[in-house]
């Protein structure tokens, strides 16, 4: 099954992000499900997204439970079978959720796809560089967990995130997990964000 608009969820973790999230929310295609994972009792900003953005949803935790456990509160609450994590500061370029759905039905059994982070000095991602100047797919260890697609299908016990994680290790542990069980983590630098 490849992707489309129709099965795939934004989730997007926040704390106090109400200055830069609009610009990432924009840069989403309308027609596809925004899941807002607050981590705080912020009504108001929960309030403001909603009523401004009608593919949003916001979902408050109540406290900062980090990245790894809101990640998987907003994964778990998406009916899709398809889940692209961002982070607030990040903007798609126009064709980047495209390219994501063309290599999606090329990698069939992809677990993880990332797009490429714009500024190529930063790569997101460890391990093989090979096929970056020609835009194919490439198979890595692991991404950076700031713009990362996951296929819900390929996760059997519904694990995602390990919640002992709070901040910064947690996609390195999943992509860990992802290639100690078998699956595949690619990156497609046709598409491209900016982070």
């Amino acid at each position: 099954m490849s992707i489309s608009r129709q099965n795939l969820t934004i989730v997007i973790v926040t704390l106090k992000s109400e200055n830069i999230i609009h610009k990432c929310i924009e840069s989403i295609d309308q027609n596809i499900s925004i899941v807002v994972v607050e981590n705080s009792n912020d009504k108001k900003f929960k309030n403001e997204l909603e009523s401004k953005y009608q593919n949003l949803k916001c979902i408050l935790s109540g406290s900062n439970l980090g990245m790894g456990a809101a990640n998987n509160i907003g994964i778990k609450f998406a009916k899709t079978d398809y889940v692209f994590i961002l982070n607030p500061d990040v903007t798609l370029e126009k064709n980047t959720l495209e390219q994501l759905f063309l290599s999606s039905k090329e990698l069939k059994e992809f677990t993880i796809l990332s797009p490429i982070n714009s500024d190529l000095n930063y790569p997101n991602y460890k391990g093989k560089k090979t096929n970056v100047e020609r835009n194919f797919p490439f198979q890595v260890d692991y991404i950076d967990g700031f713009s990362m697609l996951l296929n819900k299908n390929k996760f059997s016990d519904e694990v995602y995130f390990d919640e002992n994680f709070f901040l910064y290790l947690e996609n390195n542990d999943l992509c860990l997990k992802v290639n100690r069980e078998g699956g595949s983590v690619f990156v497609v630098p046709s598409a491209k964000v900016n982070h």
